[in-house]
């Protein structure tokens, strides 16, 4: 009987996990000069976080230039692949599952969007680049047991212009990593993405307008999320696959939630509770919905006691009111 009573149980476990009760409460996990220490991971444990994106970089200096630079002695140590291994270990043994997430960055802070070759030859030179790049990752995600790996951030030019090296690169990877496969799109270049079919979650970078108010309340969030979750859900379910917001976050200033994206400092005005709120309205969104795998709050930096803080008008949530709203939603949609 009692091995029945726990099949039983064990059964249900896995019903909800097929059903996505499961979510992912990640945290974009922002990288640094030095190793990190219990001091730095400890207070992702606080927040009830099961998952964090760990991000090494790959650079170039400028839209058009084809050359990526990466796991170089110039970066910075959690940039790089032994960075990347030292976090995910640091993690992991605090029982935070992980995803790699290498990212481009463009010198002057260019938007990777736009990143689009002028010649053939320099569209070659790029793929070879992009692929000694994201396949160093994927071994490094192979190597540590990440559970996901996410082949790209907001590529939408790379992506469009070059769609048959997508689909190909995405078998190569396969051949190196064997976990979860996503891809972060903007939340303008989702549905034009070609290669969903190809991987595991539709990656979402969740940086939708919902409100053109100055301090938006949780109702009018939650109205202008309306027609975006429509279009989302009817994505999963065209694709039969999982949503995962691969970013989501809102800057705690005014009118966090009319241009999300925008990370400039022309915006100073510090507003934590249309932080507050904006979150609140994605939170109940989203998290009950089983087509809906979770996502990673952006961002968090190690150094918990030295960031954020009430005079911040910045995305991360440390050490403001938001903080404690994520840590109890975490607590409560495990």
């Amino acid at each position: 009987m009692k091995y029945i009573k726990l099949l039983f149980l064990s059964l249900i476990v896995l019903l909800q996990s097929c059903n996505g009760q499961e979510k992912i409460n990640g945290v974009s996990f922002v990288a640094s000069g030095i190793p990190v220490t219990d001091e730095h991971t400890n207070p992702v444990v606080a927040v009830h976080a099961n998952y964090a994106a760990i991000m090494p970089f790959g650079f170039t200096q400028s839209l058009d230039n084809p050359e990526l630079r990466h796991n170089s002695s110039r970066q910075w140590f959690g940039e790089t692949r032994a960075g990347v291994k030292q976090y995910a270990e640091s993690l992991q043994a605090k029982g935070i599952k992980i995803m790699v997430k290498p990212q481009i960055w463009i010198r002057n802070g260019e938007f990777t969007g736009y990143l689009k070759m002028k010649t053939e030859a320099d569209w070659k030179t790029l793929e070879t680049s992009y692929s000694n790049f994201i396949l160093e990752y994927a071994e490094a995600a192979q190597e540590i047991n990440a559970e996901i790996l996410c082949i790209g951030t907001e590529l939408e030019q790379f992506v469009a212009n070059r769609p048959e090296y997508w689909s190909n690169l995405i078998i190569e990877i396969k051949k190196v990593y064997k976990g979860k496969l996503t891809y972060a799109a903007n939340w303008d270049e989702y549905k034009r993405t070609p290669f969903w079919k190809q991987l595991d979650y539709i990656g979402i970078d969740a940086y939708f307008p919902v409100s053109d108010s100055k301090t938006p309340t949780v109702e009018e969030c939650l109205e202008g999320w309306k027609a975006h979750k429509k279009t989302i859900k009817t994505f999963s379910d065209t694709y039969k696959k999982q949503i995962l917001f691969t970013e989501y976050g809102y800057r705690s200033v005014d009118y966090a939630g009319k241009e999300p994206w925008v990370s400039d400092r022309s915006m100073t005005n510090v507003n934590l509770e249309a932080q507050n709120n904006t979150t609140k309205a994605l939170f109940e969104t989203f998290w009950k919905e089983n087509w809906f795998a979770g996502g990673f709050i952006w961002k968090w930096f190690h150094a918990h006691n030295e960031v954020g803080g009430e005079n911040d008008s910045q995305f991360t949530p440390q050490n403001k009111p938001v903080e404690a709203i994520i840590k109890n939603h975490f607590k409560s949609h495990k």
